[in-house]
C-alpha cells in the first residue's frame, strides 16, 4: 500500500506556520505564478471563453470515456506501442517492474509525474534493486533531499537557494567543495551536468502524460527544461504512467486545452517543449525508443464518473488552485500529507486514499472561492469539498467536539427567532467586551483561531439586523 499521512493536518500545519525558512520561500509564489499568470490573461481577451472550450471537451470526453480509451489503445497498438492496465497502484507498480526486468534495468530516468508520486514507485523500484532518477530540477532537488513534492508543478518551491546549494555539496561529493554556488546558474549548471550522465545511461525512461489523444494514440507532454525529452527518446524503453482522464478526444481538442493550461500554470502562453510521442522508433527515425508502453491506471478515479465528484476529473493540474490559495499559501505542500495539495487535493485526497485518511482536508479552506475563480476547467472545487464535509460528518469522523458545535448550531439555525436572538446578545457583549481594544487575543470556543491570530470585534449589528434594516419587507 502507498504509505500516506494525511491525518497529520493540524500538526503539519503548526511545524510549517513556525519554519522561517519555509515562510520565506512560499513568498515567492506571488511573483513567480499569480502575478505572471494576471498578465498572461489580461493579454488574451478570449482566455474566458477558451475555459469554457476546455471545461467543454473534458467533459464530453468524461461521458464517453469507454469509447476514446477503446479508441486510443487500438491506435496504440496500430502503431507498435503497448498498453497496459491497471486498476490501482499495486498492479501499476507491478507492470513497470515488470517492463524494466525484461530489459535488465538497472537504472530508470523519469520525468516529473505526479501519477508515479502517486502509487510511490521510487521507493517500489529502489527495493527491487532499480535506481530511479528524477531529471526535472526541482524533482532532482527534493530526491536528494528525501522528500515528496511540495507543489505539482513547482516541486521545490519550499526550498531556497542556500538549501540547494548545501544540498549539491553534500550530494555532488567528486566535485570541487570550493566550487562558486552563489548563483541559481551555477547550480543549474551543475546539475545538468550531472543528469547528462544517467540520461545516457538509463535503460528505461519513465513519464506522465498532460494528454493522451485518442485519435493518434499519442502522449502529450508539457515541460520548460527539455528533460522530458531526453528522458523518453534515449533509453530504449519508454514507459508512458498516465491516469485515465487525461484522454482527449483530438489533437485540436488537446490544443485548445494548451492555450489554458500554461497561462494557468506558470504565466507563459506556451511551455518551452511541447513533446507529442506516438509509439516505438520507425525505421527513418533517427532516435527514440524501441519499446513504447503506456500503463493505463484507474486507481478510484473510474468511481468518481456519475457522481458529485466527476468534475475532479477535469483537472489538468495546472496548479492554479494552490497558487491562489491563502491555506497554501501560509502552510505549503507538505502540510497535506500526501501526493496532492491545496484546494485540488482536498478533493482527490479523499477519493483516492479514503475519507477516513484524508476527509478532513476539506477543513483546509476559507471557501473564498479563489480557487474556483481562477481554475482553467471552472471545476468547482468548493462544492466538492463540501460534499466531502458531509460524508465525513455522516461518517461521525469528525472530532466530537465540532460535531457538537455544528449540531447547536444547527438546531439553532432551524429556530430564526433563537438564532437572532442569540446572535445579537452575543454581537453586543463581544463589542462590549472589546472597548478600547477593538480585537480578542483569546476568545471562548474559538481558541484554534486566536492561537496564530487575533479576533476582530464586530463592527455593527449581525447581517441579518443590517439587512432587516435596508429591506425590512423581505425579513420575516
Amino acid at each position: 500500500m502507498v504509505e500516506v499521512h494525511s491525518p497529520e493536518f493540524k500538526e503539519n500545519s503548526r511545524k510549517a506556520l513556525k519554519d522561517k525558512q519555509l515562510q520565506r520561500a512560499l513568498q515567492h509564489v506571488r511573483g513567480n505564478f499569480i502575478d505572471k499568470r494576471a498578465k498572461s490573461i489580461a493579454d488574451l481577451p478570449e482566455f474566458e471563453a477558451l475555459r469554457d472550450n476546455a471545461r467543454d471537451i473534458k467533459n464530453h470526453a468524461l461521458e464517453h470515456l469507454d469509447l476514446y480509451l477503446e479508441a486510443y489503445e487500438e491506435r496504440v497498438v496500430a502503431q507498435g506501442g503497448h498498453v497496459h492496465w491497471a486498476r490501482d497502484s499495486i498492479e501499476a507498480r507491478g507492470l513497470v517492474l515488470d517492463i524494466c526486468r525484461k530489459v535488465n534495468a538497472k537504472t530508470v530516468t523519469k520525468g516529473k509525474s505526479m501519477i508515479t508520486e502517486e502509487i510511490a514507485l521510487n521507493e517500489f523500484l529502489e527495493k527491487n534493486g532499480i535506481t530511479p532518477i528524477e531529471t526535472d530540477l526541482g524533482e532532482y532537488i527534493i530526491q536528494l533531499r528525501g522528500e515528496h513534492p511540495s507543489h505539482i508543478i513547482a516541486p521545490a518551491v519550499h526550498v531556497t537557494k542556500d538549501q540547494v546549494a548545501e544540498d549539491f555539496k553534500k550530494a555532488h561529493t567528486h566535485l570541487p567543495p570550493d566550487r562558486s554556488m552563489d548563483e541559481p546558474e551555477n547550480l543549474l549548471l551543475e546539475a545538468r551536468g550531472i543528469l547528462r550522465e544517467k540520461f545516457i545511461a538509463a535503460d528505461v525512461g519513465i513519464t506522465g502524460a498532460n494528454f493522451l489523444v485518442a485519435e493518434t494514440g499519442t502522449s502529450v507532454i508539457v515541460t520548460n527544461e527539455g528533460n522530458g525529452d531526453l528522458t523518453q527518446t534515449l533509453p530504449k524503453v519508454h514507459i508512458v504512467m498516465a491516469s485515465i482522464e487525461k484522454i482527449v478526444p483530438t489533437l485540436e481538442d488537446m490544443s485548445q486545452i494548451l492555450r489554458v493550461l500554461a497561462r494557468s500554470a506558470t504565466g507563459q502562453e506556451m511551455s518551452v517543449y511541447t513533446t507529442l510521442s506516438t509509439g516505438p522508433k520507425r525505421k527513418t527515425d533517427v532516435d527514440g525508443p524501441e519499446q513504447y508502453h503506456v500503463i493505463l491506471l484507474d486507481n478510484g478515479r473510474s468511481n468518481m464518473l456519475g457522481t458529485e465528484f466527476q468534475d475532479m476529473l477535469r483537472c489538468i493540474r495546472c496548479g492554479a488552485c494552490m497558487n491562489h490559495c491563502p491555506v497554501y499559501h501560509s502552510v505549503g505542500g507538505h502540510a497535506y500529507g500526501w501526493v496532492y495539495p491545496g484546494p485540488m487535493g482536498a478533493v482527490l485526497t479523499p477519493q483516492l486514499i479514503g475519507v477516513d485518511k484524508g476527509g478532513h482536508l476539506p477543513n483546509a479552506s476559507t471557501f473564498c472561492g479563489r480557487c474556483e475563480e481562477v481554475c482553467p476547467m471552472r471545476i468547482p472545487l468548493p462544492k466538492m469539498m463540501r460534499h466531502w464535509r458531509e460524508r465525513e460528518f455522516e461518517r461521525h469522523l469528525m472530532p466530537s467536539g465540532q460535531r457538537r458545535y455544528l449540531q447547536l448550531w444547527a438546531w439553532m439555525a432551524k429556530r430564526p427567532a433563537i438564532y437572532r436572538l442569540a446572535t445579537n446578545v452575543v454581537t453586543t457583549g463581544m463589542r462590549i467586551l472589546a472597548i478600547g481594544r477593538g480585537r480578542f487575543k483569546k476568545f471562548l470556543m474559538a481558541g484554534s483561531w486566536t492561537a496564530e491570530r487575533d479576533l476582530p470585534a464586530p463592527q455593527g449589528g449581525t447581517f441579518v439586523s443590517q439587512w432587516k434594516r435596508q429591506r425590512p419587507e423581505q425579513v420575516r
